[in-house]
């Protein structure tokens, strides 16, 4: 759908995001950036690999930043990536860490986005990671993880590509031929825009435009998120709005790769119960989405969750959408997905045996760590 400047389109799942990034890839002439936290040399890591590589041998001028702690690929990956062309930087390897006197910072601070810019004009950004976990059954996936990505045409893909540009040059990747890299079409749109944490800048962006919009709200607060552990304030936040009258609802995974955030995440279910949000728990495979729709109009989709690790430490991306048909499709795909949830109500939350309250108690003790 056109959005003010913008062209845009939800992919749900890795089903619909990895072919519409594949064919955007094999389409590229001039430039191909590419930023994953997880990268694997599986068999959606060495698809991708042979896209790439082929674009490289094509003269196409292709960057590739991958996550030295979140990714697992071989010597071999990489090297058969840069014989075809291709510049490939691990973002922050440990080892490197461990010459540094600021070890736990580059340690704990990763890049957690997931971009992909294709010729300065075709942007993607989300959830979803380079790997098999996402792969439909058609590819050789058994459960994929539920996601959410999002496809953009227009001036925020020249947003992406600036500050992928800029985390490129944080990171030693080689130099880049910039005319290549035209910000020409670089302008605010206020109906579509990208907000990101950076290296050393602009670590509340996310947080505080979750939480404007959340204080402004009068009708609706849907949030999807896999790792939902708020601080105070944006856990007050969405409280009062709530006990205001609004429509609060969170779907939260209960299958997930992380079991100590979902304990710690439980502890405070009580509170939003009590307030009168309504909760729901995915079930089956594993829910990794980061959206939220307000007032059917404010929209996000991005690789931000609503924990500490990423509204205070992590490299993050996330696109804003202000648009009622937008906002619309955003809600189509929430109620879409609560039929696959199991709803925690107040009676049943109350019921909880006394283990589950103690791990749940235990695991927010550490919510800053995990």
């Amino acid at each position: 759908m056109v959005v003010g400047s913008h062209r845009l389109r939800l992919l749900q799942d890795g089903a619909q995001a990895f072919p519409a990034m594949l064919e955007a890839i094999a389409h590229a002439r001039s430039t191909l950036c590419l930023e994953t936290y997880i990268l694997r040399d599986d068999h959606v890591g060495q698809t991708f690999a042979c896209a790439l590589a082929e674009r490289a041998r094509a003269g196409v001028e292709v960057n590739l930043l991958y996550d030295a702690w979140g990714s697992s690929v071989s010597s071999e990956y990489v090297e058969g990536l840069r014989e075809a062309g291709a510049r490939v930087v691990a973002f922050r390897p440990v080892l490197h860490a461990l010459q540094n006197r600021k070890l736990l910072r580059h340690v704990v601070r990763r890049n957690h986005r997931k971009s992909l810019i294709v010729d300065s004009q075709i942007a993607f950004t989300g959830g979803i990671n380079l790997c098999d976990d996402y792969a439909p059954r058609d590819l050789g996936g058994a459960l994929p993880w539920r996601d959410t990505h999002l496809a953009l045409e227009g001036p925020a893909a020249m947003e992406l590509q600036y500050y992928f540009l800029r985390t490129w040059k944080k990171a030693k990747g080689p130099a880049l031929d910039e005319p290549l890299y035209s910000l020409a079409s670089r302008r605010p749109d206020p109906r579509v825009r990208v907000i990101t944490s950076d290296v050393h800048r602009g670590r509340a962006g996310i947080r505080d435009a979750y939480r404007a919009a959340i204080k402004k709200a009068t009708r609706r607060i849907w949030i999807t998120n896999a790792y939902f552990l708020p601080s105070l304030g944006f856990l007050h936040a969405l409280s009062e709005a709530a006990k205001r009258g609004v429509d609060v609802r969170i779907m939260v995974p209960g299958t997930t790769d992380v079991p100590a955030v979902l304990h710690a995440s439980r502890s405070i279910y009580g509170r939003l119960l009590e307030a009168g949000a309504r909760l729901y728990e995915w079930k089956g495979r594993v829910l990794h989405a980061k959206t939220a729709v307000i007032d059917g109009y404010w929209s996000t989709v991005g690789s931000s969750n609503l924990d500490m690790q990423s509204l205070r430490q992590n490299l993050e991306a996330n696109a804003l959408v202000e648009d009622e048909r937008f906002g619309l499709a955003m809600e189509a795909m929430f109620l879409s997905d609560v039929p696959h949830c199991e709803e925690v109500t107040a009676s049943r939350w109350e019921k909880r045996p006394p283990w589950e309250r103690a791990a749940s108690w235990a695991a927010y003790l550490f919510r800053d760590w995990l």
